[in-house]
């Protein structure tokens, strides 16, 4: 008794002895804050005055304060979270960022760090020089655990025996409830995940890892990690972060800011083609096909099918004249245009100016001019580009084109389509048949490879274009009161923070920061510009990406480097990978690299037990992620019709919970859940990033399973597996992750047969009631 009453005093001595330093880091956190105030308010007071250099200057500095300061609050929860007690370097504090006192004496090494690496990567097989890895947990700024790992026993002094700790840091963070945010992992970092996260930067580095094992928020860390270790490279040119739906940008949007990188894009396949968000769902077999390789060759043909001579010569009547434009005149501009190598709409400055050549020379002609020099060939060509009969003329030969109308003409002529897309079937052909609607996320990197083919179209001309002027005008509108919208809620925001609200209303600051210019962040220009090539590009669910979807996003890091993390074993799209050397190889064969990750976090051992029968029906070769938990908690199976009074149940249980359903199901059991459960949001197909946030911070989510993907909830209901499981090709897989959501507790309810692996599941009324 007397020995666990000196380990409690000790213990209780090691957290007032942390708890000392870590009110210091504090109390320095907030001295570095006041001061970068202090500087950003001198800067904003100064106002836009003096020369175009002056201002430049005021700008980037305000800047490098707003966004030092927006780092510092960042930080604010587990700013520091470890101990290194090291032979050579002694007692290193680890945090979020790195913290000098006003002597440049280090008080706190960011995680990042080469020292720091340690951390997570010292065993007591090769314990680095480190003795001691200790853990601090925190609630705000209070310490309230100490957590050691012993790496170097015969090292330690007296002392140091005596204040020994040994609390799983690890399994305390796993046992926690779901937020309806992923949360940064940043102290409890595993030795397999932090070889990943160091990795090197070039190249292409694919992270193949089970449901649980943390893939994603290892590549979020991998982002910051390399923005620390590569600042300038990749704050010049970006990092790009692609994930499968909105409702998953919005789950891990937190991650990187709380590690302070607030410049990094999130962005999904469909929404990288800027002025384009798709949101819209295609039936399985449209959006297989709309990602086919095949699908290049038929936007590449329906460019040239705009560029099509006519077989008939072409008469125009120019005043008292009639000028032909017969096929060789056009075979010869045609080919000029070709042995450019420009894009279609650069390439027709070329085509015209060939032909309007050979109308001034007939037209030279016919008049009874001999030979005409340069100059008034000149002037008549431009005379003859004037003429409304011309220029109808020559926009029926080689129109300027956008990607959006080019695609809008392919899918609603039939004739165009069995031209452009003639290596289709014609059942295929039908699929794609459509007249007008909404953009969908397989139409983006359609619009993507038309936008190569094409080019850019000079704003001049597109202002003059009729075809585009309604569509333009209401566009330019929209963009510009979001802008307005949007440079007054940063006022806001910076009034606020720097105290200057009761001085300067938003509505002035934002006047005063347009009228320097506007000014936008990395991640905002490269959002902004189609043709913006990365430092970094990070694709998350990897493999749900079509071969038309990895081909825009190749163009966007023609560096190749890359970080791809997914699992082959839960594709679902019927366009998605079978390998990644299928994906890879015919761009970087030979020059990638795989990491795996095989410790599964999240899913305790029962429930993955489960799952991993299933994942057997999908490749009996595949292998499931080993989980470290086990709560001696059963996977349950019940009557469908039970649905509102279990959720209600789960509901109670407490935490975050979700009803997977099939997608023709959504709507139903959506309204009957919402029905019985107040606040219960349903994430419908093409879903924007507002209800994708409300359905994270719902009590009850009932979704499909292509939003669910990367997603985890405390209690997971699967409503009718059998058909999530026939619902496409690739059904087996969307079992296998609407099975693996759950971190505590999963039930499956059904009125058809259960799949072959889920049959014999405990009945709810057998199982107890603390069992659930």
């Amino acid at each position: 008794m007397n020995h666990i009453n000196g380990q409690t005093v000790t213990r209780q001595t090691e957290r007032t002895r942390e708890q000392a330093y870590v009110t210091r880091l504090y109390d320095r956190l907030d001295e570095l804050r006041e001061r970068t105030q202090r500087q950003l308010k001198e800067v904003l007071a100064s106002g836009a005055v003096g020369t175009m250099q002056n201002r430049s200057e005021r700008d980037t500095f305000a800047e490098m304060y707003a966004l030092r300061l927006a780092r510092l609050w960042a930080v604010e929860r587990g700013l520091a979270f470890g101990r290194l007690d090291h032979v050579e370097e002694g007692r290193l504090y680890i945090g979020k960022l790195g913290v000098t006192d006003d002597d440049q004496r280090r008080l706190l090494i960011d995680w990042r760090a080469p020292v720091a690496q340690p951390f997570y990567r010292a065993t007591p097989a090769a314990p680095m020089g480190v003795t001691r890895r200790r853990h601090l947990q925190t609630k705000g700024r209070t310490v309230v655990g100490v957590d050691d790992d012993l790496l170097d026993l015969d090292s330690l002094t007296d002392d140091d025996r005596a204040t020994l700790n040994g609390e799983a840091a690890l399994l305390a963070a796993l046992d926690e409830r779901r937020t309806g945010r992923m949360r940064d992992i940043v102290a409890t970092i595993q030795s397999e995940q932090d070889r990943v996260i160091r990795g090197d930067l070039n190249g292409v580095l694919v992270v193949q890892g089970g449901p649980g094992t943390g893939k994603t928020v290892v590549a979020l860390h991998r982002a910051a990690y390399l923005l620390y270790t590569h600042r300038e490279r990749l704050e010049r040119r970006g990092v790009l972060i692609l994930g499968p739906n909105l409702t998953f940008l919005r789950y891990i949007e937190q991650v990187l800011p709380s590690l302070g990188e607030n410049d990094v894009l999130l962005s999904t396949v469909g929404e990288l083609y800027p002025g384009v968000t798709a949101t819209a769902r295609e039936r399985p077999e449209v959006a297989a096909l709309k990602g086919d390789a095949r699908m290049a060759t038929v936007i590449a043909k329906a460019v040239r099918d705009r560029q099509r001579v006519p077989r008939k010569p072409i008469e125009l009547t120019v005043g008292r004249l009639t000028l032909t434009i017969d096929r060789a005149m056009l075979d010869a501009a045609r080919n000029k245009a070709a042995r450019s190598r420009r894009p279609h709409n650069q390439a027709r400055a070329v085509f015209v100016r060939s032909l309007l050549n050979a109308l001034a020379r007939q037209q030279a002609r016919k008049i009874g001019k001999g030979l005409i020099d340069e100059d008034d060939l000149a002037d008549m060509r431009e005379e003859l580009r004037t003429e409304p009969v011309v220029k109808s003329a020559l926009n029926r030969l080689w129109p300027y084109l956008t990607p959006q109308r080019l695609l809008l003409g392919l899918y609603g002529s039939p004739e165009r389509l069995e031209y452009a897309a003639s290596s289709l079937t014609p059942g295929e052909r039908a699929l794609l048949r459509r007249d007008g609607g909404t953009w969908t996320e397989p139409d983006v990197p359609l619009l993507d490879e038309a936008a190569e083919l094409l080019g850019d179209i000079d704003e001049q001309v597109l202002r003059a274009s009729a075809m585009q002027a309604e569509e333009e005008l209401a566009a330019a509108r929209q963009a510009e009161e979001s802008e307005r919208e949007a440079e007054l809620a940063y006022a806001r925001e910076v009034l606020e923070l720097t105290g200057l609200s009761d001085v300067m209303e938003a509505e002035r600051l934002a006047e005063r920061q347009r009228g320097g210019g506007p000014h936008l962040t990395t991640a905002e220009r490269a959002a902004a510009d189609r043709t913006w090539a990365y430092g970094h590009v990070i694709v998350d669910e990897a493999q749900e990406l079509s071969p038309m979807a990895w081909r825009a996003v190749m163009r966007r890091c023609p560096t190749r480097s890359m970080t791809i993390v997914g699992d082959i074993a839960q594709t679902g799209s019927a366009a998605g990978a079978r390998s990644w050397a299928e994906v890879l190889d015919p761009y970087v064969a030979g020059r990638w690299r795989q990491e795996r990750l095989s410790v599964n976090y999240r899913t305790p051992v029962e429930l993955m037990a489960l799952a991993a029968r299933v994942l057997a029906t999908v490749d009996p070769a595949l292998e499931a992620p080993a989980s470290v938990r086990e709560l001696g908690v059963q996977p349950w199976s019940a009557p469908l019709a039970a649905l509102a009074e279990l959720v209600r149940a789960e509901v109670g249980e407490g935490g975050k919970v979700a009803v997977v359903v099939p997608d023709r199901l959504l709507g139903p059991l959506g309204d009957e859940v919402s029905a019985a459960v107040a606040g219960t949001v349903v994430v419908t197909p093409g879903a924007g990033r507002a209800k994708g946030a409300e359905a994270l911070d719902a009590p009850v989510a009932v979704m499909g399973v292509t939003d669910a993907k990367g997603l985890e909830f405390d209690s997971v209901i699967v409503a009718e597996p059998d058909l999530i499981a026939s619902q496409s090709p690739r059904g087996p897989s969307d079992l296998y992750v609407a099975l693996t959501r759950a971190t505590q507790r999963l039930g499956v309810v059904h009125e058809r047969p259960l799949p072959e692996p889920l049959r014999g599941l405990p009945s709810r009324s057998q199982t107890p009631a603390n069992g659930l």
